[in-house]
C-alpha cells in the first residue's frame, strides 16, 4: 500500500501481517503524515471481502469522521479495471467542510492520481524486451 501512496504522505502500515491476505475483520494500524508532514494514526477494518473481485476498509479510527473505502477489480478484455469507491465525512462540521472544498478535495483526488499512474506503469508499461 506504501509503494502506491505518495512519499509526501509518510504513509506506514504498522500492523503485523502485512503480506496476508485479507480477510473480514481484519484491522490494519497505519501512520499517515497528510497534513505539514504532521504524524497521525490510522486505524481501518477490514468490512467485506469477496475474494479476488472487492473488499472494504473501514475507518474505526483516524482523521475522518466517516471513511468507507470500496476497492473492485473488475475483469474486461484488457486485463482488471481496480475501481475505488471512497464515501468519507470530515470532522468539526460546517468547518470540516470548508477545509474540504480548500484542501481536503484536492489531496486526495492527487493520492489517487498518483496511484493510478503508479499502477498505470506497472501493468502498463511498453518496455522493449530487446
Amino acid at each position: 500500500m506504501a509503494k502506491i501512496t505518495p512519499k509526501s504522505m509518510k504513509f506506514v502500515v504498522l500492523s503485523a501481517g502485512k503480506s496476508e491476505p485479507v480477510f473480514e475483520g481484519m484491522e490494519i494500524d497505519y501512520k499517515v503524515s497528510p497534513v505539514l508532514g504532521i504524524p497521525m494514526g490510522w486505524k481501518t477494518i477490514i468490512s467485506q471481502v469477496d475474494e479476488y473481485k472487492s473488499f472494504t476498509d473501514f475507518q474505526k479510527e483516524g482523521p475522518y469522521k466517516y471513511w468507507n473505502h470500496f476497492h473492485e477489480f473488475i475483469p474486461n478484455e484488457k486485463g482488471i479495471l481496480m475501481k475505488d469507491t471512497v464515501d468519507y465525512e470530515l470532522p468539526f462540521g460546517i468547518l470540516g467542510r470548508a477545509v474540504h472544498q480548500l484542501f481536503v478535495k484536492e489531496k486526495l483526488k492527487s493520492i489517487f492520481d498518483f496511484r493510478y499512474n503508479i499502477l498505470d506503469d506497472l501493468f502498463n508499461s511498453k518496455t522493449s524486451l530487446l
